[in-house]
């Protein structure tokens, strides 16, 4: 008899246990798949617009500078806060994108090739 009481006791606390790891998995399955909704409506979203942001800099922790595109001009503009101040127009002269910056709307498979690409070529350099 009680043999049968502890084997009760163990097996619910099993079955508890159990519960609550599915529980567990079930809101973590949840979670990642609003985030992948909500992703791929802002991504979808984004793109086709006339606006690009195609570079950000932080200042501080809440001050940055960003060069915007829109159409084809560029703006540089200051963030903080509480504004957004219009700083000056840059010409494409002016501005230097590498081969390593990455461009709105790329893939972070793209972006991980690359990286993978980038480490390789540095280990046949040394």
């Amino acid at each position: 008899m009680i043999l049968l009481e502890i084997g009760d006791g163990v097996l619910g606390s099993v079955a508890q246990l159990l519960t609550v790891i599915v529980i567990f998995i079930f809101v973590l399955a949840l979670t990642y798949g609003t985030t992948r909704l909500a992703g791929g409506i802002k991504k979808q979203q984004m793109v086709g617009k006339n606006i690009q942001i195609m570079e950000t800099v932080t200042i501080s922790g809440s001050k940055f500078l960003q060069i915007v595109k829109v159409g084809s001009r560029y703006f540089l503009i200051g963030i903080s806060k509480d504004s957004l101040e219009y700083m000056t127009e840059l010409s494409e002269e002016d501005l230097c994108f590498t081969e390593n910056s990455t461009t709105p709307g790329e893939s972070f498979q793209f972006i991980l090739e690359k990286f993978k690409k980038d480490k390789q070529d540095e280990k046949q350099d040394e």
